[in-house]
């Protein structure tokens, strides 16, 4: 029983005062009971920080919970570390009276406070030790065993299982060319999204990422792209330049603009823009497919623009070289696979630039509906010129 005291006026005398430079919801000074402090920019959070001004700060960046007579602060994986005094913080560490913690790059700060004078259980703990027994466990032999049901969420678990059965399915496809590209493509698209992916923090379901980019892939193989075509390419000064013919780089850009930067901007912002709009009359338990913030438009722009790729890849640039190629029948595919390689690694993170990009702007116009159609403009605007001036620059 007064153990059970004990602890419980050590937990509640503990508090987290805010620095003026700090700035997030709620006051300044923000006492701790028994239960976890989530800091981070997820409205889910306790201490919630404006992603518009502590952009390095994650999602779910750090944790201050409770433990045997004592706090301690965990870091979440941040991408931009939590550090105790001016010690980055690996995994957890017990916080004594003043310590001063920092997110990520030196702000925000606090300092945590604790008054009651009661050492942690670490220093009350027997001056001896009992030495562990003279014996191998079951944990030591077999290294897995010990993370148990953390196993399966551990970030490396998936991407291995599909790095093995990428690897077997190429081996299978050896002699099928075009099976062979498909795979090639479609794993090296992958892993560049992955990153992308890892980069954003945020979860999304995986079905609704391929998804997306599926549905571009349809919209390409569809009578919509013939009709994007007819209005960007022939109607709008966008024709497609043809080979041989000799053509000013003004000139050159402007076709670019129209015929590449804001017919395909567009093509692939159609997902996106779909779950934008559906995103008010969501039910709440699909609350995970929408699009409510910019990280929402860039993981969801991204997956549009590895369709994307795929699709022009294979289906434009590969058949048309091992065709064209007056080469053998083989030479000529091999030729194909060679230009598949740099041409899907290149695609695949140019486009996922611009559509990322345009994306950004999509979710950033869900949270200033005010300014909706302005955000949306400078969006598509700024993604078709990028695009425009790497086409126009990688003609010469």
């Amino acid at each position: 029983m007064l153990l059970f005291l004990l602890r419980m006026t050590f937990v509640s005398s503990a508090r987290l005062r805010r620095l003026p430079a700090a700035i997030a919801t709620g006051t300044s000074l923000i006492p701790l009971d028994a239960s976890d402090i989530l800091i981070g920019r997820d409205p889910q959070c306790q201490i919630v920080f404006d992603s518009q001004l502590f952009g390095g700060i994650s999602r779910q960046h750090a944790k201050v919970c409770a433990i045997e007579f004592g706090w301690q602060i965990c870091d979440l994986s941040s991408a931009n570390g939590t550090f105790v005094n001016g010690q980055r913080v690996s995994g957890c560490r017990l916080l004594q009276d003043g310590d001063r913690i920092a997110l990520g790059l030196g702000e925000p700060q606090f300092i945590f406070e604790q008054p009651v004078s009661i050492a942690p259980a670490q220093s009350i703990a027997p001056a001896q030790s009992i030495a562990p027994p003279d014996r191998v466990t079951l944990s030591q032999l077999l290294p897995i065993v010990s993370t148990g049901r953390d196993l399966t969420r551990k970030a490396f678990l998936v991407p291995a299982i599909l790095n093995v059965a990428f690897v077997v399915s190429l081996f299978v496809a050896i002699g099928r060319p075009e099976a062979f590209n498909l795979l090639l493509a479609a794993y090296l698209a992958g892993a560049a999204f992955y990153f992308v992916y890892q980069l954003c923090g945020k979860h999304k379901p995986w079905w609704l990422l391929v998804g997306v980019a599926v549905s571009v892939m349809l919209i390409l193989l569809s009578p919509i792209l013939t009709l994007f075509g007819f209005v960007f390419r022939e109607l709008l000064p966008g024709a497609v330049p043809q080979e041989g013919e000799i053509i000013a780089f003004p000139a050159l850009l402007v076709r670019m603009f129209f015929g590449a930067g804001l017919m395909e901007e567009l093509l692939k912002a159609i997902p996106v823009l779909v779950l934008c709009a559906l995103t008010p009359i969501l039910p709440r338990r699909w609350k995970s497919i929408e699009v409510g913030e910019p990280l929402d438009g860039i993981l969801l722009g991204a997956a549009a623009a590895v369709g994307f790729a795929l699709i022009e890849t294979l289906r434009q640039y590969v058949p048309a070289i091992a065709q064209e190629s007056s080469l053998p029948v083989q030479s000529g595919e091999l030729l194909g696979l060679q230009l598949l390689i740099p041409r899907i690694l290149g695609l695949v993170a140019g486009h996922m630039a611009y559509s990322g990009y345009f994306g950004y702007f999509i979710g950033l116009s869900v949270l200033k509906p005010n300014h909706r159609w302005r955000i949306l403009g400078v969006g598509y605007l700024s993604a078709a010129i990028l695009h425009a001036l790497w086409n126009a620059t990688g003609v010469f």
